[in-house]
């Protein structure tokens, strides 16, 4: 089930260099190179003539995509532009494109529909790229699983108890926390407290706590896979809470996450981690990321053997408990919309 009428980050933009670039999205060959202005191009990776690759070529003439098999041309566009062998070209030798836009240091893809295609509706991820509000690093994850397993995952975080408690977790967090779900305007937000506990291992790193902290988690759940989560801590008794959101003080981060799939079953996780406080101090952002890249294995390696249970069988069907709230109702906006993709009915997504 993918939803093909929206956004993708498809890259880093590093990743995207002097030479070709191949990834699969949505199950589709893209290949990904810059023009020569440095924009970037998204095209369809196999050439029309015996299908050969096109992110095995090489760039030409400013720009120019050309196959390595016969040395077939493609402009940005996807327009043939030359044929070694013959002067005249078929008027089928094109190649799809796919719109494209960096921003936020990620390249962004747009699998549908390239009339709706509205660089506007692009999440915003600014923390990645405003390095004097928030120290921030990132990276992608290859994971072996469905991309539905890591929104489930990313929208029910009582799992730091146990697969993370020699990071970013502890008992507190599935034991003492209070909850509140709510529908926004395009998805769910989630929001989580934990009062008066026990700081989480990085947490005592990051922050240089001796005590008991107020912890939040503000989940929020965009479609089709984009979550951004606010999280940090607090000392015990700063004001903080549902009423008053979180304090001033304390420390105060962004964990960024957009996940594309790659087929039915791996999945191009693109993740960051910034912070707001202490944001020109490298170590630190080194630190906090090197902590959540370790958490964040620890839940790769859950995606991946949940795959493998579903590869094998498929029942019984799931039991769902409380803390599914939000997951629940992220998996019905994901049904909604792609009911509306394959009806052309836009009601049936409200």
């Amino acid at each position: 089930m993918f939803l093909r009428n929206h956004w993708y980050v498809a890259a880093w933009d590093h990743e995207i260099v002097d030479r070709p670039f191949a990834r699969r999205i949505l199950d589709e060959p893209i290949v990904l190179f810059r023009d020569r202005e440095g924009g970037v191009v998204a095209m369809e990776d196999r050439c029309p003539h015996r299908r050969a690759p096109l992110s095995m070529g090489r760039l030409v003439d400013g720009g120019a995509l050309e196959c390595l098999y016969h040395g077939i041309r493609f402009d940005t566009s996807g327009k043939c532009v030359r044929i070694p062998s013959q002067s005249d070209i078929p008027a089928g030798m094109k190649v799809r494109t796919y719109p494209a836009v960096e921003r936020y240091h990620w390249i962004w893809i747009w699998m549908g529909d390239p009339a709706e295609a509205d660089p506007a509706t692009i999440p915003d991820f600014h923390y990645l790229s405003t390095p004097d509000q928030w120290g921030a690093k990132g990276m992608v994850l290859h994971v072996k699983a469905n991309w539905r397993l890591i929104v489930d995952n990313l929208l029910d975080l009582t799992h730091l108890a146990t697969v993370h408690e020699s990071t970013i977790g502890n008992a507190a967090i599935a034991e003492k926390a209070e909850n509140r779900v709510q529908r926004t305007e395009h998805g769910v937000l989630m929001m989580r407290w934990v009062m008066d506990a026990s700081p989480p291992p990085s947490y005592v790193k990051a922050g240089g706590f001796t005590g008991n902290i107020d912890r939040w988690q503000y989940i929020d759940f965009t479609p089709p896979a984009f979550l951004r989560l606010q999280v940090g801590g607090a000392t015990t008794g700063s004001g903080a809470g549902f009423a008053n959101g979180p304090p001033a003080d304390g420390i105060h981060m962004r964990n960024l996450n957009a996940i594309t799939p790659e087929t039915e079953t791996t999945t191009h996780y693109f993740w960051a981690q910034a912070h707001g406080f202490d944001v020109h101090n490298a170590k630190l952002t080194e630190m906090i990321f090197g902590q959540v890249k370790e958490a964040f294995l620890e839940d790769v390696a859950i995606f991946e053997g949940q795959q493998r249970v579903i590869d094998r069988d498929r029942g019984p069907p799931e039991i769902d408990v409380a803390a599914d709230a939000a997951q629940i109702q992220a998996r019905r906006i994901l049904a909604r919309l792609h009911e509306a993709e394959q009806t052309g009915r836009r009601d049936a997504a409200e």
